[in-house]
């Protein structure tokens, strides 16, 4: 199986009751390796950025405001697959759809304050970690 890396993000929900750790435990026990993770605010010009691709949905402005409301961790991870295991660990973007065990089952609060973002595609996963991350930034 060949060994990719993906973005993954800890959404405000999550960094504001202090699961970081948490859900990172899950990732790494998972068999996927942070090899590269930064804390930080984003901008609204980020967030209008690294969503850029929903511009047109009625979603967006909801989703910017809430990306913007306190600190993410954004980080990159690597394993055997990673794009889709991450998705798997995650689970179904709708909390109320995700099968029990994955993060936002565990601990998202709705649709949208779901606790993690994931990369859906290897080129996704390469524009977005090069949106947060040099390639000096990542450790493996």
């Amino acid at each position: 199986m060949p060994i990719e890396r993906t973005l993954s993000i800890i959404k405000p929900d999550a960094t504001r009751r202090n699961l970081t750790g948490k859900i990172n435990a899950i990732f790494e026990d998972a068999g996927l390796r942070i090899v590269a993770q930064r804390r930080i605010q984003l901008t609204r010009a980020q967030a209008e950025g690294f969503y850029g691709v929903h511009a047109e949905r009625s979603f967006f402005k909801d989703l910017c405001e809430f990306m913007i409301s306190g600190p993410v961790v954004v980080q990159v991870l690597e394993g055997e697959n990673a794009v889709a295991r991450n998705r798997e660990i995650m689970g179904a973007t709708n909390p109320a759809n995700a099968a029990e065990g994955t993060v936002r089952a565990a601990f998202a609060e709705s649709i949208e304050a779901n606790s993690v973002h994931g990369s859906d595609s290897l080129s996704n996963a390469a524009n977005e970690i090069g949106f947060f991350f040099s390639e000096s930034d990542i450790v493996g």
